[in-house]
């Protein structure tokens, strides 16, 4: 981590607060003993067995093709459970990323659910976001993805929805102005109607108030499932690796072809952030990687080849119905917060204060 992050701070020993920060909220997740580890794990898988007695399924797993949400499922089908993998196709989905999901729901006998989403009507949003000069276009993405997962959990009565969140690997809190609200619903309509696009008929998506309604009228919970396990994302990938056939990506989220050009180009060129600093340094305070060798990787590009980058830019481009002169521009422009734009991240912060205070009487 370094001064990209705006709020960052360092302390005597060179230690910066995001870091620091981690530490100390991860250290009941990292260093929770086995026994004790394993005694929760127990406790939450019957908990989730009961909830879903009689029904079809007692839980939904999102699945990206990703190793964090591949892991869940697997480690969910070891424990007994009976979940429904559900997908949320967007047009950007690579074939590997298509290949990983189809070998494991097949060797795990698993139903898939994918919800997709009509690519015409998402490359107009994508291009309101676009032309909004917006940071966080993969807020498209993942407020459809919660969307899709609530709803089914929602459709098959389940209370549960495991997720490959993990404070291991990701637990290091992004840079306020790195990303976005994730259910800012509100900021996807307004941005969309300002630059206007309308009659959306495919696309899902969630806001505060229907977070409130699954959450504490359905009783729906989004729990990071990998936490109640020992998870190194390392012994993760061999182990998929071996027995699932599945393929690995150079960087955290690269299963999505546009993610992929996102964080890898588009986020560093524009926005000056290079999200691999976030990830490493997780990896760093967990003790899964060596700084050493991140400070390596970060001297080169975040793809494996310039080749593959090039590539692409020549798939965007068509992909999105671009020349490199709209590219240009586009990365020309300066950046526009997502506060410009309605919002109701305000609204979730009084809520969340809120909720705080009450919770603690």
């Amino acid at each position: 981590m370094d001064a990209s992050a705006a709020d960052i701070v360092f302390d005597n020993h060179g230690v910066c607060n995001y870091c620091s920060d981690y530490l100390n909220r991860a250290a009941a997740i990292l260093h929770e003993p086995e026994s004790d580890k394993a005694r929760r794990l127990d406790a939450f898988v019957e908990r989730v067995k009961l909830s879903g007695r009689r029904k079809k399924y007692d839980c939904i797993i999102g699945v990206s093709g990703g190793v964090d949400s591949s892991w869940a499922l697997v480690q969910a089908k070891r424990l007994g459970l009976r979940p429904l993998a559900v997908h949320m196709d967007n047009g950007w989905n690579s074939e590997l990323a298509q290949n990983n999901t189809a070998n494991l729901v097949r060797s795990l006998d698993v139903d898939l659910y994918t919800h997709v989403i009509d690519w015409t009507e998402y490359r107009r949003l994508m291009q309101a976001f676009f032309d909004a000069d917006v940071i966080d276009v993969e807020l498209l993405y993942d407020n459809a993805m919660l969307a899709v997962n609530f709803a089914q959990a929602s459709k098959y009565g389940l209370r549960y929805i495991l997720a490959g969140t993990n404070t291991a690997t990701e637990g290091l809190k992004i840079p306020a102005d790195w990303n976005w609200f994730k259910y800012d619903q509100l900021n996807i309509d307004s941005i969309s109607r300002v630059f206007g696009v309308r009659g959306l008929r495919t696309f899902p998506s969630i806001g505060t108030l229907g977070f409130i309604r699954k959450t504490f009228f359905r009783g729906i919970r989004w729990t990071p499932f990998l936490d109640y396990l020992p998870y190194n994302k390392l012994d993760a990938l061999n182990c998929l690796e071996e027995s699932y056939g599945y393929k690995r990506y150079a960087y955290k989220h690269y299963e999505s072809i546009f993610t992929r050009f996102y964080q890898g180009f588009l986020l560093p060129k524009k926005f000056g952030v290079d999200k691999r600093k976030v990830h490493f340094s997780n990896l760093i305070a967990s003790g899964q990687m060596l700084r050493d060798d991140a400070i390596a990787d970060l001297g080169g590009i975040p793809y494996l080849s310039e080749s593959d980058l090039q590539a692409d830019i020549s798939y965007f481009l068509k992909k999105m119905k671009w020349t490199p002169e709209m590219l240009s521009a586009y990365l020309a422009r300066p950046p526009v917060p997502h506060s410009h734009y309605k919002t109701e991240y305000p609204l979730w912060k009084r809520l969340r204060a809120l909720y705080d205070v009450l919770s603690k009487k």
